[in-house]
């Protein structure tokens, strides 16, 4: 049975600096986005399209605040809305940890919106282009989960070869590593997958419908793994809150993808 190793969540100190490892991951992320997209830009419906690697770089600059100001707000609505009720001002502490994916999207999206307007794109072309290039930031970022010992999974059979027990948890039961589940399933799976089907030009929105149900599917079977929030626990039909919020990411993205088939029909 293996024991996590405890890795110092602070990879560098510089005097009164610290620079830590989910920094790094989050930097690692941004930066694979700016690479991808690069590419992206370079297939030649998009060169076509007039997109340049400067709308690269401004559309990393809107995501990266539609990240962190969604991901931030969503965890506060989504998984503690009575705490920040009550504590609004904390919801800017963002160093005290707590971000939600499914708030980040919702952020990326509004934030992507917003481009697509001042520069009179196409809302699904933005999203299209960009759609492919999001799925290893998020592996990047579920290696930060690992790194902290955070959003460990549950229980697992101490027979099971990569079973691991998670100091952080406050227990020795050996758990499914779920934060390395992610990593291969929502991250590493995913992004192959799009990336190779994106290498084709598709209809307007077929791309992004085809993330949409892609990162919904494989994070409901990954919550199965992961041991849901203490403080919510598993709500309506034994499912965990990642899960229900996975349901209508997926309805929207059969949605996008039957009218996107409509449109090239």
């Amino acid at each position: 049975m293996l024991v996590h190793p405890q890795f110092d969540p602070i990879a560098l100190s510089l005097g009164p600096l610290q620079v830590h490892w989910y920094g790094l991951t989050y930097m690692a992320a941004f930066g694979l986005f700016l690479l991808l997209a690069m590419r992206r830009v370079r297939q030649p419906w998009f060169t076509q399209a007039g997109w340049t690697r400067r709308d690269v770089e401004d559309l990393l600059f809107f995501g990266v605040l539609g990240v962190v100001v969604g991901g931030r707000l969503g965890y506060a609505l989504f998984y503690k809305p009575g705490y920040y009720a009550s504590h609004p001002l904390e919801v800017f502490m963002v160093w005290r940890g707590g971000m939600s994916f499914h708030g980040g999207l919702l952020g990326v999206l509004a934030a992507m919106a917003l481009y697509a307007h001042r520069r009179r794109r196409h809302f699904l072309e933005v999203t299209d282009l960009i759609a492919p290039c999001i799925p290893i930031g998020l592996a990047c970022g579920r290696i930060g989960n690992f790194i902290n010992g955070e959003l460990w999974g549950r229980a697992a059979d101490p027979s099971l070869p990569w079973a691991m027990v998670f100091p952080q948890s406050g227990s020795a039961l050996p758990r499914h590593p779920s934060q390395l589940y992610q990593f291969a399933l929502e991250g590493v799976l995913l992004f192959v997958l799009l990336w190779l089907y994106a290498r084709k030009p598709h209809p307007l929105g077929r791309v992004s419908g085809a993330f949409l149900v892609g990162y919904g599917v494989l994070r409901f079977v990954a919550e199965y793994f992961r041991e849901p929030d203490s403080f919510l626990g598993l709500l309506a039909l034994n499912m965990s809150m990642g899960q229900w919020l996975c349901l209508p990411m997926i309805g929207a993205g059969v949605l996008l993808w039957t009218t996107a088939s409509r449109r090239a029909g």
